[in-house]
């Protein structure tokens, strides 16, 4: 229906409803009054229909969405008739001399009721009929706050929507056993198993904005004992900011469940060091590479360059940031290998950058202990070219990404991360870079992280492989770890290694069961298998070993290493005979990591 033919229907239905309630008030106590030539009824009827139409234009009354009614709309209406009989009052005061009070309180309630149950019958035939003709999803929302109230109160107005919200959770006793928008609270979270069951729930929906990582375990164990898949609302900034609806679900992420909170850095602090600035990152097409070059493009950079080996991965990045950005800043995918020393001195020259983040690597550790000779040429070599030409084309500050592997490292991955850092620590002591670098633990969703691995299990039936239960790891998000890099970059003064607070670690067993828990199976459906830990893996990981540690945080959540001692003769001397036997080279590796090199000539590091 348009508009005009909608108005118009309003204006004729409350045209008769108003003269309607007039001329039986008039006939309930004047029975033998003649209502259609008394003076006194005809001015009442004319000065109601009149007042009436010029209250409810004032009050918007016509353009309503009654559909969506509720008691706001109600106290309108309230407002619109009560002004309309006070302005009947003072005619019949002022023309006729008289106020027929008891008239007009029968008209007053009459109107009321005629105009309310003729908007809102049109919600109760639409809730009742129009919401029951589609075969909707039994719904339980968790959390009968704000939050809650406002989702079931979008489902319920939303006839399209196919969940019906049938039950409230929540843990405040004193909203339990009430109801809300007719919705039963049926109890907290110790009861979503008997309430799945009680009430035929196809559909969970977790409606708690604030809620901690501790208790949403606590409400995803108890989902999990159903089966039926739990959703989570969007972030409430999201909704707030027309990002998504507030009907947009989402599942529950292995994210959610980690048991720490995210560390959110102060990135305003950040725009000072990057915007109108021209920055490196090699390794633009990995999963740390790519998420730091998405949040640095939100800086509005000068000269965004991504510098990587595999031209498909730089390829996908470019055309990403390109899409959202192109109009900002420029844009320039360099195809390089970090080995190449020639090439990236002349990368170097010619672009002549503010700040690198290097964040090309061989990361994989098992393939590491069979490959050391690649591991040595990409971490180390590759590390050692990127930083000599950093200093060499005055770069102000060299960002190294780390990792927590290469704390007292038992494998070769590690050891090469660790000498990397010896190397830009060195460099830092007689360059005018500031060269730093940031150490984090395991990143959710990267390119060869566990979780990829245990979906790919899950999703050809299992079992789920964990090498032992007793295995521990930090784990971040990467977002969290690309945001810690480039915050590194603003506190660099030269030969620092960063390391995030990253709470408790996390047994990979418990990692490993969450999983299948958001796959939609149970533990035993799927299975868990331990195959023994692999070559080169440790038990546990740390962020610094006790000799590192400084107690106080340099910034919220992010601690310093202390002084170390360097052994760069042993440095250079792997550089120089990285093709010697492999066992040899490891062996090497792994005690200069470790500082097992013996009484040689050390150089200390000056912080």
């Amino acid at each position: 229906m348009t508009y005009k033919k909608r108005l118009s229907l309003l204006i004729g239905l409350d045209s008769v409803i108003v003269l309607t309630a007039i001329y039986l008030s008039y006939f309930t106590f004047h029975p033998y009054l003649n209502i259609f030539t008394a003076p006194a009824l005809l001015l009442s009827s004319i000065t109601l229909l009149l007042a009436h139409h010029f209250y409810s234009s004032i009050y918007s009354l016509y353009k309503k969405a009654w559909e969506y009614a509720s008691v706001g709309e109600l106290f309108i209406i309230g407002k619109v008739v009560t002004l309309t009989i006070i302005t009947l009052a003072v005619v019949q005061s002022i023309f006729i001399g008289e106020i027929y009070l008891r008239v007009l309180m029968i008209t007053w309630m009459m109107h009321v009721i005629l105009i309310g149950g003729s908007r809102f019958s049109w919600r109760i035939y639409r809730d009742a009929f129009l919401r029951k003709s589609k075969d909707k999803k039994r719904t339980l929302i968790i959390g009968a706050g704000a939050a809650g109230t406002m989702v079931a109160r979008q489902l319920l107005q939303n006839h399209e929507a196919d969940l019906h919200p049938v039950a409230f959770v929540d843990d405040d006793v004193k909203k339990q056993r009430l109801d809300i928008l007719g919705i039963p609270v049926v109890g907290g979270k110790e009861q979503i198993e008997d309430v799945v069951k009680d009430y035929e729930i196809d559909n969970i929906i977790i409606a708690i904005p604030s809620l901690s990582r501790k208790d949403l375990n606590e409400i995803f164990e108890e989902c999990s004992k159903t089966k039926v898949k739990p959703y989570i609302l969007p972030m409430i900034e999201d909704i707030l900011l027309g990002k998504v609806s507030v009907n947009q679900f989402r599942e529950v992420q292995v994210e959610d469940l980690l048991g720490r909170e995210p560390v959110e850095l102060d990135m305003e602090s950040i725009s000072e060091s990057i915007t109108g600035k021209t920055v490196l990152v090699t390794g633009a097409g990995g999963s740390i590479g790519s998420e730091i070059c998405r949040q640095i493009s939100k800086f509005s950079p000068k000269t965004l360059l991504l510098l990587g080996h595999g031209e498909n991965s730089i390829y996908k990045i470019d055309m990403e940031l390109r899409k959202q950005y192109s109009e900002n800043f420029e844009l320039l995918p360099i195809i390089a290998d970090v080995q190449d020393r020639d090439r990236i001195f002349s990368v170097m020259e010619t672009f002549k950058p503010d700040v690198v983040y290097h964040a090309a690597a061989h990361k994989h550790v098992p393939l590491m202990e069979y490959n050391p000779v690649e591991a040595v040429k990409n971490n180390i070599i590759g590390t050692k070219n990127v930083a000599d030409a950093a200093d060499h084309a005055s770069v102000k500050t060299f960002v190294l990404v780390s990792t927590d592997k290469a704390v007292n490292p038992t494998n070769v991955m590690g050891s090469t991360k660790r000498v990397a850092e010896m190397v830009i620590q060195d460099l830092s002591q007689r360059s005018a870079t500031k060269f730093v670098a940031v150490r984090f633990g395991n990143v959710l969703g990267s390119r060869g992280s566990v979780i990829p691995l245990f979906k790919r299990q899950i999703q050809t039936g299992g079992p789920v492989t964990v090498t032992h239960p007793e295995m521990t790891r930090y784990f971040m998000t990467i977002p969290e770890a690309s945001r810690l890099v480039i915050q590194a970059g603003t506190l660099a003064r030269g030969g620092e290694i960063f390391v995030l607070d990253m709470g408790e670690p996390v047994k990979i067993v418990d990692l490993a069961k969450n999983i299948i828990k958001l796959s939609g199976y149970k533990v035993d459906e799927i299975g868990i298998k331990f195959t023994g830990i692999r070559p080169g893996e440790k038990m546990y990981e740390e962020l610094l070993n006790e000799n590192e540690v400084h107690k106080d945080a340099i910034y919220p959540k992010i601690h310093i290493g202390k002084t170390s001692t360097l052994y760069m003769e042993e440095v250079y001397e792997i550089i120089e005979n990285y093709t010697m036997d492999t066992e040899l080279l490891r062996t090497k590796l792994l005690d200069l990591a470790n500082n097992r090199v013996g009484e040689k000539e050390r150089v200390s590091v000056a912080n």
